[in-house]
């Protein structure tokens, strides 16, 4: 009897993977599947705020980067499926150029010299804001867990969450071309002063 009870489990434990749903590693932390989520306009509630300071120790304010899209990545040193993604996103980065804004949010790293450290081996050369407490992330607690990493959220010019990717980004071409997405629908959007 009781083996007939574990099947059914385990069946519905592998229909669940295969379906993208996002899970929890040993550490807690939920990792996803790199699927990009697009959100609808009339979905995405109010801007981002978000202030903190730099693993270079300057002051950062989000709303700086309002009026462009926005690529906002989750990460941490320590965080393997980061490590795998953090090349594919600073060579979008640098494909995309300064028309796009991009900041890292570090979570849950001992001390700013690992984080440092880590931007110089894979080349990371936007901002990073440091979060050794994770309380940063609360700024995206609408649309991603606190608990998720790697997250890489883009924001439309006006600040809101437009884009959510859970777990390690699959490709530079698929960060592009999300943020590519986002920057086609908010050019064709018409203006709020628009009759």
């Amino acid at each position: 009897m009781k083996r007939l009870l574990v099947v059914p489990a385990l069946a519905l434990a592998l229909a669940l993977s295969a379906c993208g749903l996002s899970k929890t590693n040993s550490g807690g932390w939920i990792v996803g599947d790199g699927h990009v989520e697009p959100i609808a306009a009339g979905d995405r509630g109010n801007p981002v705020d978000l202030t903190g300071t730099t693993l270079e120790g300057d002051a950062f304010d989000l709303a700086s980067t309002r009026g462009q899209v926005t690529v906002i990545n989750v990460w941490g040193a320590w965080c393997a499926a980061c490590l795998d993604e953090a090349s594919k996103i600073e060579a979008a980065h640098q494909q995309l150029g300064d028309d796009v804004a991009f900041l890292g949010v570090d979570i849950r790293d001992t001390s700013t010299d690992q984080a440092l450290a880590y931007q110089r081996n894979y080349g990371i050369t936007y901002p990073s804001i440091y979060s050794p407490d994770g309380k940063a992330t609360l700024a995206f607690a609408s649309v991603v867990s606190p608990r998720t990493i790697p997250a890489t959220i883009i924001l439309d010019p006006t600040g809101r969450p437009a884009t959510i990717i859970r777990g390690a980004v699959p490709t530079t071409l698929t960060l592009v071309e999300a943020v590519q997405d986002v920057e086609k629908e908010s050019s064709s959007a018409p203006s709020r002063g628009a009759a």
